[in-house]
């Protein structure tokens, strides 16, 4: 069942499922809580009471807003787990990696633990030799067209290539969902915004973070001519001891579309280190 919170600028959109200790999923640009479907119900039979929330502009949030930058997402985030009595475990995606990582430094009593998958957190450097790779080259491009252009068809190319070989079993369904919601007022917007939006305040945050870091990429990732680097340097940044890599052989951008149960796995194994830290 769908839950509203009224934030600043607008309505978050979000829903629970379980009971226990608290996690709250926030998805990637261009997309929707629908985004973790296969994640939720394995978390909730653990144990866990599971938040999965739709990013402002993104699923059923409101949809026009002035700000899409991740210190923005980031005060969505945490006023979702006031409001739902954390503190919670956070695990973002993509750009809400980078939102995930402000929000633990603002606010560390909040933040038990994060996890980050395909995270945009660190600040970007492209180099032209870089569209030598060719999955570097499929990506950046019709990434480009979506973001600067507000192409569907360009976004839906996108997605193809960030999900390189095996896609999900309701791929076409999940293509037509996303579809639809980027085809309603303003929600091409978002999307623009978002991928406009540099992650340069996350990543002035990351030597803030006080609490445990799971980063889990994707060999494959399209963004990232070494996923492998951009992964270390994050879990480098916080003090030592705090972060941890994880890799998953073949994933693209969304190892935990294309790979659930290996993400999940990686998650439950990291809430209970943390857990047993505590």
């Amino acid at each position: 069942m769908t839950e509203y919170l009224a934030v600043d600028g607008g309505t978050i959109s979000y829903e629970v499922a379980g009971s226990g200790p608290l996690v709250v999923l926030a998805h990637g640009l261009g997309d929707s809580r629908a985004a973790y479907r296969t994640v939720i119900p394995p978390l909730v039979a653990a144990g866990y009471r599971v938040a999965a929330v739709d990013l402002r502009g993104c699923g059923e949030s409101s949809a026009d807003w002035s700000d899409w930058s991740r210190t923005a997402i980031a005060g969505d985030l945490l006023a979702v787990i006031r409001h739902l009595g954390g503190p919670a475990m956070l695990v973002g995606h993509s750009i809400a990696g980078g939102a995930a990582t402000i929000a633990a430094a603002q606010e560390p009593a909040l933040i038990t633990a994060l996890v980050e998958l395909g995270p945009f957190t660190r600040k970007q450097s492209f180099h032209l030799g870089d569209l030598r790779v060719k999955r570097i080259r499929q990506g950046a491009l019709r990434l480009l067209g979506a973001g600067m252009f507000g192409s569907m068809g360009q976004w839906r190319s996108y997605l193809d290539v960030a999900y390189p070989g095996a896609k999900p079993a309701d791929w076409a369904e999940r293509l037509d969902r996303i579809d639809s919601m980027l085809r309603e007022p303003d929600r091409m917007k978002a999307l623009k915004g978002m991928v406009r939006s540099a992650p340069t305040d996350a990543d002035a945050q990351l030597g803030n973070v006080r609490c445990p870091v799971l980063v889990v990429m994707g060999t494959l990732d399209p963004d990232w001519v070494d996923p492998h680097a951009e992964g270390s340097g994050i879990v480098e940044a916080p003090p030592s001891g705090l972060g941890r890599l994880e890799m998953i052989e073949g994933a693209g951008h969304y190892p935990h579309d294309q790979y659930p149960d290996q993400t999940v796995s990686l998650m439950l194994a990291f809430l209970q280190e943390n857990a047993a830290r505590a």
